[in-house]
């Protein structure tokens, strides 16, 4: 009986240790269902999401495919980070000296990004209004910086991550935490990515540094991403659920949800498991999409930074993406989707650079560009420049981390700079990526909800103006641009060359959508 208990127990011991919370989406009008299979298969029930049509259920390791084999599961995942940062950023040589503006910010001389969609202009015009809420989902924003802290709204921003040193595999992910409950404050960003995001939308008039496209509107840190870059669907499915709940009238989706690159429902390359995981990704993410755009909330994503025609994938290289080193090459088509950049309702940027080409790098494609916008290439000229990069704040604390700056401060790179105008200094960095090409398209969006949102009746958000209104605007505002002739454009990669098609006509393509978005356009016009 003893030998036969100790056995018992020795199972019950692995049966715990395999337990892992997942999160079950069902039907429309299935929950009652959903909560008897998921008890049926051995597993507990933490919570119900009503919002959105999920569980958050907890089961050993055969507890998805047994529940997803039931009509009513649409889709189980794993509740783990599952993202990744879509910035290219990169170290540079150093940059030729440029020189520095008088008429606004120290640095505002450098932003070639500004003046071509025409915001340095519409500042005098329409710099944004104080009641107009943009809402940050990325790695955090660095509250304290000093081109930041004035627009900065540290009672609405929410941080829905906890830090984790280690993935799975005992190997580092986002090192040491440093809170005690590895849940970091509000105005924290460890990665330096929202904050660039950030400075880009909404840096003030405030004669230091850099000035953004809509200087006068507020930020608020929704944080759904871990200081590595990786993101959990479930952070990301909350981001957006409480973005729509206080009122945040636009939202800047710097990222893609992962493991998968591309998420697939039904590749026969994939495991039961697999599927199922994809399947939670494409509906829960539309779900939270579709409950903030009824809510009044602008969706503008970056395209990715594939260097892919996205209208004709066929192989994904990168999937999955966590935990690191389980890669695998499996082939794609067109029904697999890039999320949220693919998602219906968001508004998706492509990058160009300062000649105004598409970005080498950014991802393309006839369906899936909706507008595009800045944000930097290196090599848009002879040899590598940073200053063919967007310029924008930097924390400091991640400089000094990274080994960028020295002890005393001083830069040790020509991609990062420094403004001593007034003290503390300030810092800032050249970052290159379609996710420094979505925050103008946000703040351009900013600047129209300003112009032409009324009143929230809710009494949550100073103004509001409907999602679909927003992007008609966003569309009839933006400088239209063909495609390249010849449509098969060359890059010159570093002595290679890469050829990329444009599809479409000058009303709206693969390459630049319906057109590169204008903040002086957006800030002047009339409907």
């Amino acid at each position: 009986m003893a030998a036969s208990l100790t056995a018992c127990a020795a199972v019950s011991a692995r049966q715990a240790v395999v337990q892992a919370d997942y999160l079950v989406f069902y039907a429309d009008g299935r929950q009652a269902h959903a909560l008897d299979v998921i008890k049926g298969a051995g597993g507990s029930t933490v919570r119900a999401e009503s919002k959105l049509g999920y569980v958050v259920a907890r089961g050993g390791a055969t507890f998805a495919e047994v529940i997803g084999a039931d009509p009513a599961i649409v889709g189980v995942s794993a509740d783990r980070r599952i993202g990744y940062a879509s910035a290219a950023a990169r170290a540079l040589p150093d940059a030729a000296a440029l020189t520095r503006s008088t008429k606004s910010d120290p640095l505002s001389g450098r932003q070639w990004d500004m003046k071509m969609i025409g915001a340095d202009r519409a500042h005098a015009k329409e710099p944004g209004s104080r009641k107009v809420l943009v809402g940050v989902i990325d790695t955090g924003i660095d509250g304290k910086h000093p081109d930041i802290a004035p627009n900065f709204n540290r009672e609405l921003s929410r941080n829905f991550v906890t830090d984790r040193p280690k993935d799975e595999k005992g190997e580092t992910l986002d090192g040491p935490c440093e809170a005690a409950d590895c849940k970091d404050a509000v105005d924290q960003d460890d990665d330096g990515h929202g904050t660039h995001v950030a400075s880009t939308i909404a840096s003030p008039i405030n004669g230091i540094g850099v000035v953004g496209v809509a200087p006068n509107v507020q930020l608020v840190n929704i944080r759904a991403g871990q200081d590595s870059g990786f993101f959990f669907l479930k952070a990301s499915l909350d981001a957006l659920t409480y973005a729509a709940d206080i009122g945040v009238d636009v939202v800047n989706m710097s990222y893609y949800v992962d493991p998968w690159l591309f998420n697939c429902r039904a590749n026969p390359s994939d495991s039961a498991k697999e599927r199922l995981e994809q399947r939670a990704v494409i509906t829960g993410m539309q779900r939270a999409l579709d409950y903030a755009r009824k809510k009044g909330v602008t969706l503008i994503s970056a395209l990715g930074n594939g260097a892919s025609d996205l209208g004709k994938p066929k192989v994904d290289e990168a999937s999955p993406g966590y935990p690191r080193g389980g890669e695998r090459i499996r082939k794609v088509d067109n029904s697999c989707l890039n999320v949220p950049a693919e998602s219906v309702g968001v508004i998706s940027i492509s990058s160009v650079g300062p000649s105004g080409r598409k970005a080498i790098y950014s991802d393309y494609g006839l369906e899936q560009t909706d507008l595009s916008a800045p944000g930097g290439d290196a090599l848009d000229g002879k040899a590598a420049s940073p200053a063919r990069s967007i310029l924008a704040a930097a924390p400091e604390a991640v400089l000094r981390a990274k080994g960028r700056i020295d002890k005393s401060g001083r830069p040790k790179t020509g991609d990062v700079l420094r403004d001593c105008t007034r003290s503390p200094c300030s810092y800032y960095q050249y970052l290159d990526g379609t996710s420094m090409a979505a925050p103008h398209a946000t703040g351009v969006a900013a600047i129209l909800i300003s112009r032409f949102g009324k009143p929230a009746k809710s009494g949550k958000g100073g103004l509001t103006l409907p999602a679909a209104k927003v992007e008609d605007y966003l569309y009839r505002t933006a400088t239209a641009k063909p495609c390249p002739s010849p449509r098969a454009y060359a890059y010159d990669l570093l002595g290679d060359k890469e050829i990329h098609v444009c599809k479409g006509d000058k009303k709206k393509n693969g390459f630049f959508g319906r057109g590169v978005v204008n903040a002086y356009q957006a800030a002047t016009f009339e409907p």
